[in-house]
């Protein structure tokens, strides 16, 4: 099943498109990508941002859902598959959840953020 969803994932190109506004608020740690393959707002964020955030995550919601028909899957593990991949590419500085709820920061010289279920 992980190799199914790995291969999924190749598709999940447009899962990561984003906007200058949320690119910003990712860069500053008021938003960030979560485990389960979708953004989080951390706090602070402005009802634009919010709003740009909820728009992005329709997006994948819709990508998810329609890879996990194809293929057989849950929209649930297509996202969480898609999570691995997007956390790999959070930056320094940058927010990130994971499945326990705490939000963190990727620190200099910090490897990307990568649960032990996706390897």
């Amino acid at each position: 099943m992980k190799r199914l969803l790995l291969l999924l994932l190749g598709l999940a190109g447009p899962a990561t498109a984003q906007t200058p506004t949320v690119d910003a608020a990712r860069a500053s740690g008021i938003v960030g990508e979560r485990y389960d393959g979708y953004l989080g707002v951390v706090a602070g964020a402005s009802g634009a941002v919010r709003g740009q955030v909820a728009t992005i995550n329709i997006q994948r919601r819709s990508l998810y859902s329609n890879l996990a028909a194809r293929k057989g899957a849950s929209p649930q593990d297509v996202g969480v598959t898609a999570g691995c991949q997007l956390l790999a590419r959070v930056g320094v500085g940058e927010a990130y959840l994971w499945a326990d709820g705490a939000w963190r920061r990727r620190a200099a010289g910090q490897a990307p953020p990568v649960p032990d279920y996706c390897r």
